[in-house]
């Protein structure tokens, strides 16, 4: 029998459609220390984590051969040295697609929030709201409209277009940034079974920056920052930046000085460099809308993760 360790827990769905299969899967959460002791002595097969969950050469070495599957419940894998694992014969999955609206909604959480002093005012009006009521109403009173702003999206893949689909029901211009992408058809779809359909063509990324009101990054890339200093300063004034993709591909030094001198107006932050210890000085500064690392963690998304993880077991496991 397949033996399948879900150490950071799998949707009920998916749980429930590997046990259909014949699979025994168990969702105890094992410490990093006793991970290969526990996969070796319970004959465990495949392994599933989500981001908690460490699977480096030193692991997959100690396994003694036991693991033949590896499965990354999201899109990253920085967690997991894919191509060691893959040498080793060992099938490296995660499940790109499952996240995608989850994590572009949560852009718009932010920007919708950020644009009109929501995550400011959450803040305040706890404390202020009785006493100074009037002064707050006029501080929030500069708020601005999404309708005829411009979306600057670096990494067009699948995050990136489901992105531009919800900036383009919100009338905003969508211009992008992808090195790999020449040109892209984005179908926005209606309730009612109409839809339209956009081609978007990817441009320069000094072309994106200085055209874009807000700016918001969808790629990969093991922390290394794609927006820094040099690149802020060919940015709008007053522009906003929202980082759902990795921490470290802004710069959180760069950023929090643009923020403090004026040149950026706000951020919106789901990831960090220092997960999950953020840097206090990103926590605590009064421009930053901050969610602690929730892009893909709805209901909706979780659910289509475990079954579309499941689907990758029961098909990699005809093999084995």
């Amino acid at each position: 029998m397949v033996k399948i360790l879900a150490n950071d827990g799998i949707s009920k769905s998916g749980e429930e459609a590997l046990k259909a299969a014949g699979f025994d899967v168990d969702t105890t959460k094992v410490a990093q220390e006793r991970l290969a002791e526990h996969i070796n002595e319970n004959g465990v097969n495949v392994l599933l984590v989500r981001s908690a969950t460490k699977v480096r050469k030193d692991l997959i070495d100690a396994t003694k051969g036991n693991l033949k599957f590896i499965g990354r419940g999201g899109v990253g894998m920085d967690n997991i040295d894919v191509d060691y694992a893959r040498e080793q014969g060992m099938i490296v999955q995660n499940t790109p697609a499952a996240s995608t609206r989850s994590v572009a909604e949560l852009v718009f959480a932010h920007l919708s929030g950020m644009v009109r002093f929501v995550f400011d005012a959450n803040q305040k009006m706890p404390l202020e709201g009785e006493t100074n009521f009037k002064v707050l109403k006029k501080n929030y009173g500069a708020g601005t409209e999404l309708q005829g702003k411009t979306l600057g999206i670096i990494g067009f893949g699948r995050i990136g277009q489901e992105v531009a689909k919800i900036a383009l029901g919100y009338g905003m211009e969508v211009k992008a940034v992808d090195p790999f992408v020449e040109s892209a058809d984005i179908k926005l779809e209606f309730f009612d079974g109409q839809s339209l359909n956009f081609t978007i063509k990817p441009e320069s990324m000094d072309v994106v920056l200085a055209s874009s009101d807000f700016i918001t990054l969808h790629i990969a890339g093991a922390g290394k920052a794609v927006i820094g200093k040099a690149e802020i300063e060919k940015m709008k004034d007053n522009a906003g930046i929202i980082n759902t993709a990795r921490g470290g591909v802004v710069d959180e030094e760069a950023l929090l000085e643009a923020l403090e001198s004026g040149k950026l107006k706000y951020a919106g932050l789901d990831v960090f460099v220092n997960e999950p210890t953020p840097a206090m000085a990103v926590l605590m500064s009064p421009y930053t809308s901050l969610t602690p690392h929730i892009g893909a963690a709805t209901l909706e998304a979780q659910d289509r993760i475990g079954t579309e993880m499941a689907e990758h077991i029961i098909e990699a496991a005809k093999a084995w």
